[in-house]
């Protein structure tokens, strides 16, 4: 560097200035002392050679699951009893009462009304005028065992009824069977009844009996009556018209 020259070049041009050459010491002085500088211009400050700092890293764990939900159905909330009035057994009784009193009265409007049909559909299936009934009934019977009845009616069947135990213990005790009703003109008729059954030392007993009867004004009502002959020792079967 040319400055490092001046401790050696200014006596050189102090020297010239005191031999009568002032203005070229001075020139000399002035390029020492003002030397162009050769340091060349101070190098920027070095970039770092690493790259750009990575973003911090984020955490791979995965996200934490949310708080699991109880499965549990929720609980049902516990039953509340009420107390019951003192009088309420009383009440339930009283309405029980009326209702099987009303129930028992819808039956006997219902058995009224079923006689009251009856009673008309024969009015008008049976007119008076024509109408003709047949009837059975028993007396004692320890010596016949009914089975069954066959009703001819002019020569025609009319009816042949197949009887239960049951039935003949009914007719034994008393009781009275309609086994035909029908139509007839006026004037003369002829019923024969033929009975079938068991009869002393339970042998089959079969007997017929006929009555002759002459149908007028009005309805016409016959009975089969099944009797104990005692002298005999044998059944009876007669056949007669309700006066």
């Amino acid at each position: 560097m040319r400055t490092k020259l001046v401790p050696t070049v200014l006596p050189a041009a102090l020297a010239l200035t005191l031999l009568g050459a002032p203005a070229l010491g001075q020139k000399i002085a002035a390029a020492v002392v003002a030397p162009e500088s050769s340091e060349a211009p101070s190098a920027p400050a070095p970039q770092s050679s690493e790259g750009p700092s990575a973003p911090a890293p984020q955490s791979s764990e995965a996200p934490s699951a949310p708080a699991r939900q109880s499965s549990a159905a929720p609980k049902a909330p516990a039953p509340q009893f009420s107390a019951e009035p003192a009088d309420k057994p009383a009440k339930d009784a009283q309405q029980f009462r009326t209702l099987d009193e009303d129930v028992q009265n819808l039956k006997k409007l219902a058995v009224d009304l079923n006689r009251d049909l009856f009673l008309l559909e024969e009015e008008l299936l049976f007119p008076a005028n024509t109408q003709v009934a047949v009837f059975v009934s028993m007396d004692v019977g320890a010596f016949f065992g009914l089975d069954s009845i066959q009703v001819k009616l002019d020569g025609k069947d009319v009816t042949n009824y197949l009887y239960t135990e049951r039935e003949v213990d009914a007719l034994v005790r008393g009781g009275v069977q309609r086994l035909y009703v029908g139509n007839v003109k006026a004037g003369d008729h002829e019923l024969v009844a033929v009975f079938t059954g068991h009869g002393p030392h339970d042998r089959d007993y079969r007997r017929g009996a006929s009555l002759k009867f002459q149908k007028g004004i009005g309805p016409k009502y016959i009975e089969l009556t099944i009797s104990d002959h005692e002298a005999n020792l044998e059944p009876e079967f007669l056949v007669k018209e309700w006066e």
